[in-house]
């Protein structure tokens, strides 16, 4: 722990530098755009997201704090408080963020060009966004966390209108007007909770809020207000029902690549968000879960609903992220020390199954509206390893054993159920049977022979493409045959005790 005089603030360049390394990355790209080819800074990107990751390992079990404070709680004690932290939950988290922006890099090197997207913008625009997500999983205090929610989310919106055509224009102003909408409930939740509790930082506002030393604030409507407005404004970020509706439009009007870093690695970026939030610094505030699981409901609920329904298999896979974003709000019901683990674990296996079945899509569709589910038959036959690897992918978000997202879903049933959400628990078992219908139809498709031998897809396997397809296939197969390569470094409760530095 960092000694430091009251009232002083520290900084700490080795919590700080797998932040920075993604901002190096996005500095570069914007500056070397005008002499360096796209497919150049595409690798160095790469090269810096792998530096990160390296040294967010070796930071592994330090607990490092950056802008670190010492503040005086009204019961004379002293707590030390920081803005940035790299402790081991925002480490797990940033390796999650990584992997599915590596993923996203190397599917973007075939199809960026076809997506009218290639171009160094489009390279810089999207590690912006990548370090505002790492900010929001390395957050110590609402406003880090803030700030990169929206850095993340400006860039997002660059990213989802950067193709010259009516579909992404049009996905794009209506991401940017609901996710508008989403932030200003947020801000207004922050500043609630700061009302109530007179403090910004999560440490501080968990001991305000808890029982553990009883400074409970003299408003609990104020607090509760807070917490709602908050989740409303994360709800908006995630796609919880009914705040998903820009969802299915975003996701299937965006080109491939970059609905695949929508769905993957913002989601990721959000969802650690609401962990340091809800399961930290807001876990004993009193009104949040039962809101949550009443919106939990309604998303596993509506979301494999209008999965079923879909023609076209990239607007399915959008309400799947719908419906998946049910399962991974289970997990936040749970204890920091269940939940936060099925959570972090699940957004890794969701990370890699999704975006291997979207990469597979961006390399098989003729254009970036996708294809519809029955151009699928026959797939086997023209393209078989990229059929096996889509029924694998299908398998695992299914939540079929052996693959990684049985256990994936069960680690988000069991976090919920030893909570006392017992009829979510049901609900989400019999919401993943109805899931069986729409994930297997496409992945028997794909085996029954094509009676139209003229049919053909417009474009064939790519060397970086078929890299992160092979990388999501083996992580949901190795992970669920062995999953403790995983959950092994999850599963310790003292991960999760210090989630919020208390």
């Amino acid at each position: 722990m960092l000694q430091t005089p009251t009232g002083t603030d520290l900084y700490s360049l080795g919590a700080l530098f797998p932040v920075l390394a993604v901002l190096l990355g996005a500095l570069t790209s914007t500056l070397l755009g005008f002499w360096v080819s796209r497919r150049v800074l595409t690798y160095l990107n790469i090269g810096w997201l792998l530096i990160s990751a390296v040294w967010m390992m070796t930071l592994w079990n330090q607990g490092r704090q950056a802008f670190t404070r010492i503040v005086t709680l009204p019961d004379g004690q002293p707590l030390l408080t920081a803005s940035l932290q790299a402790d081991n939950p925002a480490l797990l988290l940033g390796l999650v963020i990584v992997v599915g922006s590596v993923m996203t890099m190397l599917v973007s090197l075939d199809t960026a060009w076809r997506a009218r997207i290639s171009f160094p913008e489009f390279d810089a625009m999207l590690m912006y966004a990548i370090t505002g997500g790492l900010l929001m999983a390395f957050s110590g205090d609402l406003i880090v966390m803030l700030i990169g929610l929206e850095i993340m989310s400006l860039s997002g919106y660059v990213l989802a209108t950067l193709q010259d055509s009516r579909r992404a224009e049009e996905s794009g102003l209506k991401y940017f007007l609901l996710g508008a909408v989403g932030s200003a409930i947020l801000i207004y939740g922050i500043a609630f909770v700061y009302g109530a509790t007179g403090s910004l930082n999560y440490a501080e506002i968990s001991l305000r809020v808890g029982s553990v030393s009883g400074l409970l604030p003299q408003n609990t409507g104020i607090l509760v207000g807070g917490a709602l407005l908050v989740l409303a404004g994360f709800a908006f970020k995630v796609a919880l029902v009914p705040f998903h509706q820009w969802t299915p439009d975003v996701y299937s009007g965006a080109p491939t690549s970059i609905s695949l870093f929508l769905s993957t690695v913002v989601k990721v970026a959000v969802f650690a968000g609401m962990l340091r939030v809800f399961s930290g610094a807001l876990a004993d505030a009193p009104g949040w879960a039962s809101v949550l699981q009443v919106l939990t409901a309604a998303t596993l609920i509506i979301g494999n609903t209008a999965a079923l329904l879909q023609t076209n298999f990239k607007r399915m896979l959008a309400y799947s992220a719908v419906a998946h974003t049910g399962f991974l709000a289970m997990a936040l019901l749970g204890t920091p020390a269940t939940g936060g683990a099925a959570l972090t674990y699940y957004l890794l296996i969701y990370t890699l199954m999704t975006a291997a079945a979207l990469a597979i899509v961006a390399a098989l569709q003729r254009s970036e509206e996708g294809m519809s589910i029955s151009d699928l038959r026959g797939l086997y036959y023209r393209h078989p390893g990229y059929a096996v690897a889509l029924a694998i992918c299908l398998a695992s978000l299914a939540g079929l054993p052996p693959f990684a997202g049985f256990f994936g879903k069960y680690l988000a049933f069991q976090a919920a159920f030893q909570n006392g959400y017992v009829w979510l628990s049901v609900l989400a078992a019999i919401t993943s049977v109805a899931a069986l219908v729409y994930y297997l139809r496409p992945g028997m498709l794909m085996f029954m022979p094509d009676r139209t031998p003229a049919r053909e897809y417009a474009h064939g396997q790519r060397p970086p493409t078929t890299l992160a397809v092979a990388l999501g296939v083996a992580g949901v197969t190795i992970l669920g045959l062995l999953p403790n390569l995983w959950y092994g470094w999850l599963g310790n409760p003292d991960i999760w005790r210090l989630l919020a530095g208390r």
